[in-house]
């Protein structure tokens, strides 16, 4: 499902691989079910690839990880979180384009 340049978020790695990361972390929430989720997938693992070792790229399945979706107030999905030294810069909801997706990730390089 996912390259292996994106890695699935958990509860049990999400502070180590997020909140403690010395890059800017780009967080998909998303689910299986999800028609939009679906169609930004791909966006978000081409985007792993393009920015690899400038930012890290990581996933939330909000029906796997329902405490990880209630923590953030994740209502609508996707949902796009960007986290920089341990806090959440920036959050776009529903798909994006890659452009948009791009600009969002520049500014908070």
């Amino acid at each position: 499902m996912t390259g292996e340049k994106v890695k699935v978020l958990t509860k049990d790695n999400f502070d180590a691989e997020v909140l403690k990361s010395d890059k800017t972390v780009v967080v998909d929430f998303w689910a299986q079910w999800c028609g939009p989720c679906r169609a930004v997938s791909p966006i978000i693992e081409d985007l792993a690839n393009v920015y690899e070792g400038k930012v890290k790229v990581g996933k939330v399945n909000v029906d796997e990880e329902g405490e990880l979706a209630a923590k953030f107030r994740i209502m609508s999905i996707p949902t796009i979180m960007l986290f920089k030294n341990g806090q959440m810069v920036d959050k776009v909801i529903g798909a994006r384009s890659k452009e948009e997706f791009s600009k969002l990730i520049d500014k908070n390089l």
